[in-house]
C-alpha cells in the first residue's frame, strides 16, 4: 500500500492505495467521479484523459502513485458550477456528439489543445485530437465544436 496525496479539481484527496492502482481507478472508484470514462484498457482510445500538472495524460496509463502530489482536473471540474466550460458548451452547440462515451476525453485533450494553440487550423484539431477516438462520428462537427470554443476561450 502506498499513500498518496492528489488534488483533484481543487480539493486535496489523501489515500491508502494498492502500488498497481491505475489513475483512472482512483478517479473513478475512490473518488467517485465517474466522468472519466474507461474505453479499451489499452491507452488507445482516449476516453479517460485527465489533466495532470496542465497536460493531457490517458489516466488509465498513469499508475494513481506516479501523480502523487500532482493537480488533476477531470471533466467534472471545468465547469464553473451550472455554467459549462466554453468546450462543454460548444460540444452541445455544434453537435460534437452522438453517445458521448469519448467526449469526456475529447473534451480535456481539445481545452489543452485550445490552450497551447488559440487558432488551430482544422488539421491541427485534427492531429492534436489524434488520440481520442469517437466511433459515432465522422469528427465533423467534433472540429467544428473547437473551433468555435477556441474563439471563446482566447478573449
Amino acid at each position: 500500500m502506498t499513500q498518496v496525496t492528489l488534488h483533484v479539481n481543487g480539493q486535496t484527496t489523501v489515500h491508502d492505495i494498492a502500488d498497481n492502482m491505475l489513475l483512472v481507478d482512483y478517479i473513478r472508484e475512490t473518488l467517485g467521479l465517474t466522468g472519466t470514462h474507461i474505453g479499451c484498457d489499452t491507452s488507445q482510445c482516449g476516453a479517460c484523459v485527465v489533466h495532470v500538472n496542465g497536460v493531457s495524460v490517458k489516466s488509465c496509463t498513469m499508475l494513481a502513485a506516479q501523480a502523487d502530489g500532482a493537480e488533476i482536473t477531470t471533466i467534472e471540474g471545468i465547469s464553473s458550477g451550472d455554467e459549462l466550460h466554453p468546450m462543454q458548451q460548444a460540444f452541445h452547440d455544434q453537435h460534437g456528439l452522438q453517445c458521448g462515451y469519448c467526449t469526456p476525453g475529447m473534451v480535456m485533450s481539445a481545452i489543452e489543445l485550445v490552450e497551447k494553440n488559440s487558432t488551430p487550423s482544422e488539421a491541427e484539431i485534427r492531429e492534436g485530437l489524434e488520440g481520442n477516438i469517437c466511433r459515432c462520428t465522422g469528427y465533423h462537427n467534433i472540429v467544428k465544436a473547437v473551433q468555435s470554443a477556441a474563439t471563446k476561450m482566447t478573449k
